[in-house]
């Protein structure tokens, strides 16, 4: 290495790198304090905890460490040597994360994220027969430029680690943190660019597996190496700020990921498994919140139907579905077609998933005592227009809720039900008062999430380089409910869930299958994405086999073409196959062959 730009030169002796971040305005004196205060804990160079803390950008702190070391700067997109690269070798430069240049007669212009690792600069020397130029880059600019160059992402990055034959038990005890830094960042860089919501770190024998939820469907990415198994989850742990010593009991935390200029929050959960511990990281994107009800995919009568309840301006709205079914961008789109500048609007969640502008957002702390009730109750003295509640797992949530529709509040919630009516079964069995959820209840949006078809390919399953196994997003498919005065009295005197679905099928509600019937036509998604969502509930819908209309539940017959469902006496009363006379009237039970009932496709 040259000795004049060398970082093991004597006669010089370098600035600290947080002096110099401070004297370039990077960073303050207070964000440089935290900084220093965390990287006693963890260990980490000041660099990469101020990154991490979003104190100043991955390029600054390069930029700052060239200058602290008296090297050149390359900033982003670095561009590789053709004839250095191979040179070098595919696993050294990824394993280290350096890219060469440059290769000229006797020198080699070397890109390193970490200048000041020597036994990295001597190798690529050693291996190349040149003397090593260092310049500083950025991590990210990189491994950027590594790809393009050499392609593949995940599954390349692994195949160039060392093999569990040169990682002996040293390797893996003293080294291995290092690599799983780059692990972890190169697993969470290939989730957040196939839209992945979770990534999930299991044991598969000796190995690592790594799985991605994307659009919903679980699937495999990549398989880690035995040795990088641990450190892969401490490293996991050490983000999210977790014990890494406790691996008996649950653990969770979070921390925030940055991509080319995007920030990510990622939930961590941690348990115990045989033989180990399985890990699952939730990606949020809090600048993603969708900015009204049809970009989630609500149309036609059901969005007339949401906006005119929004537009009363009181009431409770449930969205209701399992987990996983989007109930949360509901609300979120809901929100956006608010007036937030002349409304005081406030959300209550666990956790904040998206940010909007013109909304007073609080972080619910059950483990500080900031529930669900608590940070209610406390909302509804700061004079309100809308409340957002996250969730309603309990009684007392439920019927705070539900007073403050009662006295003049739009709250908007979310409750775990199959479908619209049995979010107000859900409710009274919890043991809100009847009275509370027949007058607070305005109605409720019931839904599942189904992929959207891909524009290019159509769903076909061949997939393009647009999508994703012929699928590209996901849209939400709906049924709504709204409470009328004869569903108020009917909830008030105890109704069984089956007559309330009868008097809103009557009502005009529709179902979740007839919503999805809709966007088939209009070729947002396919059938087989249907059936795989919501083929159940699909199968429950009976649609009259001479028209083909859906047929209410417990109906006698089609209310669109008058063809009976079942056996019935001329006085209207069903009839069972064995019976001779009719109970009711005691006619001879002749009744006419009438239409029957099949599956709603």
């Amino acid at each position: 290495m040259n000795p004049q730009s060398s970082p093991r030169n004597p006669r010089s002796r370098p600035r600290l790198l947080g002096r110099i971040l401070l004297d370039t305005g990077a960073i303050g004196r207070e964000a440089l304090t935290r900084a220093l205060q965390e990287q006693r804990q963890t260990g980490d160079r000041l660099g990469a905890t101020l990154v991490r803390m979003k104190a100043c950008g991955e390029e600054e702190v390069a930029q700052a460490l060239a200058r602290q070391l008296n090297l050149p700067y390359v900033p982003p997109p670095l561009e590789a040597g053709e004839d250095a690269l191979p040179r070098v070798g595919e696993s050294l430069a990824r394993s280290k994360t350096v890219l060469p240049l440059l290769a000229e007669e006797r020198m080699l212009r070397l890109a390193m994220a970490d200048p000041l690792d020597l036994a990295t600069a001597d190798d690529v020397q050693f291996r190349t027969g040149l003397r090593v130029e260092p310049v500083v880059a950025s991590r990210s600019a990189i491994s950027e430029a590594l790809d393009r160059a050499l392609g593949g992402g995940l599954q390349v990055f692994v195949a160039a680690l060392p093999g569990e034959e040169s990682a002996g038990r040293g390797y893996a005890r003293r080294e291995a943190q290092a690599p799983a830094v780059q692990l972890v960042d190169r697993v969470l860089g290939e989730a957040v660019a196939v839209g992945a919501s979770d990534v999930h770190l299991e044991r598969d024998g000796e190995e690592l597996r790594v799985r991605l939820r994307v659009d919903g469907v679980l699937r495999h990415a990549v398989k880690l190496p035995k040795w990088s198994r641990e450190a892969v989850l401490s490293r996991v742990k050490i983000l999210g700020g977790m014990d890494i010593s406790v691996k008996q009991r649950p653990q969770d935390g979070g921390f925030t990921y940055d991509r080319k200029g995007r920030h990510f929050r990622v939930r961590v959960s941690t348990i115990p498994v045989d033989h180990g511990e399985k890990a699952v990281l939730r990606i949020l994107d809090p600048g993603q919140a969708p900015t009204d009800l049809e970009e989630v995919g609500l149309g036609g009568d059901d969005l007339a139907t949401v906006r005119g309840m929004l537009a009363r301006r009181q009431g409770v709205i449930l969205a209701a579905g399992p987990t996983g079914s989007g109930k949360s961008t509901t609300l979120f789109g809901a929100l956006g077609e608010l007036d937030r500048k002349r409304q005081n609007v406030v959300t209550l969640e666990d956790p904040i998933e998206y940010r909007l502008d013109g909304v007073n957002q609080v972080q619910v702390r059950p483990k500080a005592g900031l529930t669900f009730p608590v940070a209610l109750r406390a909302v509804l003295r700061q004079d309100p227009d809308v409340v957002m509640v996250g969730e309603i797992r309990d009684r007392e949530t439920a019927e705070i809720a539900m007073a403050a529709a009662v006295t003049g509040h739009l709250v908007l919630s979310s409750i775990h039900t199959i479908d619209a009516p049995g979010a107000l079964a859900r409710l009274l069995n919890m043991g809100v008062p009847a009275y509370l959820v027949a007058g607070g209840l305005s109605g409720v949006i019931a839904q599942r999430l189904v992929r959207r078809a891909c524009p290019a390919c159509r769903g076909t399953g061949r997939a393009c380089d647009r999508c994703e196994g012929g699928f590209r997003g996901r849209i939400g498919i709906f049924q709504v409910l709204v409470m009328t005065d004869r569903l108020r009295d009917e909830v008030g005197a105890g109704a069984s869930t089956s007559v309330l679905r009868e008097l809103a099928v009557a009502a005009g509600m529709g179902s979740m299958a007839g919503d999805a019937r809709r966007k088939l036509a209009e070729g947002l998604t396919t059938p087989h994405e249907v059936g795989r969502v919501i083929g159940g509930g699909a199968a429950t819908q009976l649609a009259c086999e001479e028209c083909g209309e859906e047929l209410p539940p417990t109906s006698l017959g089609c209310p669109w073409c008058g063809a009976p469902r079942v056996p019935t006496c001329a006085c209207g009363r069903e009839l069972k196959g064995a019976w001779r006379f009719c109970p009711e009237c005691l006619r001879p039970a002749t009744p006419a062959v009438g239409a029957s009932a099949r599956p709603a496709p």
